[in-house]
């Protein structure tokens, strides 16, 4: 009487097993692409609501708040605390990751720039890193 052996060998089961880890590994990369971009829309969408916020504030008082050396935009700062204080932003934005929004305006506050860092290229007119700038 022949005896069959119905299981797997060992050297199939490493091939399931590696082609399981190499497709796992592709997966992942992307999903840490798409996740970057997804961090970068969102930084747009911030920096435009503060440029919208300035706009209001600017058309309240006539200038922009004034700030002469590179200031954080936090909830807490001088720039962030005019926004919200006057009605213009209900609560200032933060950045989805490890960076920061800066801002910077003139001595009369007629004019200003908002920094901020992007991890990708796929926004149009921007680029990788943190030499982006909107102003008025």
């Amino acid at each position: 009487m022949i005896k069959s052996n119905k299981g797997f060998t060992l050297v199939e089961l490493l091939v399931v097993i590696t082609i399981i880890g190499l497709l796992a590994s592709i997966v992942m990369a992307s999903l840490s692409s798409v996740q970057s971009k997804a961090r970068d829309a969102k930084r747009i969408e911030d920096v435009d609501q503060v440029r919208k916020a300035l706009t209001i504030y600017s058309s309240s008082f006539n200038y922009y708040p004034i700030a002469t050396a590179t200031t954080t935009l936090t909830a807490t700062s001088t720039v962030g605390s005019a926004l919200t204080s006057s009605g213009a932003m209900p609560r200032m934005p933060q950045d989805p990751s490890i960076y920061q929004y800066s801002y910077v305006s003139n001595s009369d506050g007629s004019f200003y720039n908002i920094n901020f860092c992007l991890e990708t290229n796929s926004i149009a007119g921007y680029s990788q890193g943190c030499d982006n700038y909107i102003a008025p």
